[in-house]
């Protein structure tokens, strides 16, 4: 049961990243490889505020949504001017930078050691300590993640990015601040990745640089992929597939080192495969490749 419940909390927090990148990538059309950065630097937030300065939990959240979230706007302001392989080469060397930060600015961040002794959260009173309650936390984060982007989706900014991925000098053409849109959904974004982030910082009380990689983020982009781009049930599809098929490798025996390489491999081979035969992933309505067609 333990192991059921450890699941479920990692599943919602990968519901919310990908979510989250689904927002920016799925229903703008911007394929960002920076959201384990947005991820890592919420996580962050939270840890040093949890272990240096005692925040309270909604305190907490707020710093590290606001923290990546400017730094969504500063990426954003400077870069979402670029358009396909330039864009994503941009976000890709900003995955990079933040995790050399994490992992070179000791005296902050711990370096490689990482930061340990991440205290539980204390939410109204109620130190949630347990793993039912941080499922409990976790999915509630998941379910708020997925309102805020179906009323965004719904509401006539998510019109507009939607016009924005199809055609964006038709968007311009017709009055639309273009710039100011796609600025305006890479912050939303990193910030709902930051809370991603904050939740799995309070799980494992313990967080390092390499647990936002690029890797971290090519899988996330991967669960996007395989749920399905611009449908909002397509992340949470995707999630469930991507997360719980490797873990039936630890029922068939194989050692540790393998089944790691193995996981590796289902993922690249999973990506490929949607790609070329179903690039609009399972639920999805928007394929990658058609952006990069028009461009």
């Amino acid at each position: 049961m333990e192991y059921l419940v450890h699941l479920g909390i990692v599943l919602c927090i990968y519901m919310v990243l990908s979510t989250s990148l689904n927002l920016v990538a799925g229903y703008s059309g911007l394929l960002s490889v920076a959201h384990a950065a947005f991820y890592g630097v919420g996580a962050y937030v939270v840890a040093l505020m949890a272990i240096h300065w005692h925040s309270p939990f909604w305190l907490a959240i707020v710093a590290a949504t606001a923290v990546t979230g400017l730094l969504g706007g500063v990426v954003g302001g400077s870069t979402l001017r670029l358009r396909g392989d330039y864009f994503v080469i941009t976000t890709f060397a900003l995955q990079v930078v933040v995790f050399s930060v994490l992992n070179n600015w000791v005296a902050l961040t711990g370096g490689p050691m990482g930061l340990p002794g991440i205290p539980p959260p204390v939410v109204f009173g109620w130190t949630v300590s347990s793993q039912w309650g941080l499922l409990l936390l976790t999915g509630l984060c998941c379910l708020l993640t997925l309102f805020i982007c179906r009323r965004i989706v719904q509401s006539p900014l998510g019109r507009v990015l939607k016009a924005i991925r199809e055609d964006e000098v038709l968007a311009q053409a017709n009055g639309k601040n273009v710039a100011a849109h796609k600025t305006l959904v890479f912050v939303l974004g990193a910030s709902m990745a930051s809370t991603a982030g904050a939740m799995y910082a309070y799980y494992v009380t313990f967080i390092d640089p390499t647990s936002f990689t690029v890797m971290e983020s090519i899988l996330i982009i991967s669960i996007v992929i395989v749920g399905g781009a611009g449908s909002l049930w397509g992340p949470v599809v995707g999630a469930v597939v991507l997360v719980t098929l490797p873990e039936l490798l630890r029922f068939i025996g194989l050692p540790s080192a393998v089944a790691a390489n193995t996981r590796q491999i289902l993922y690249g081979g999973a990506l490929v495969a949607f790609m070329m035969w179903r690039p609009q992933g399972l639920l999805g309505k928007y394929a990658f490749e058609k952006k990069s067609a028009d461009t």
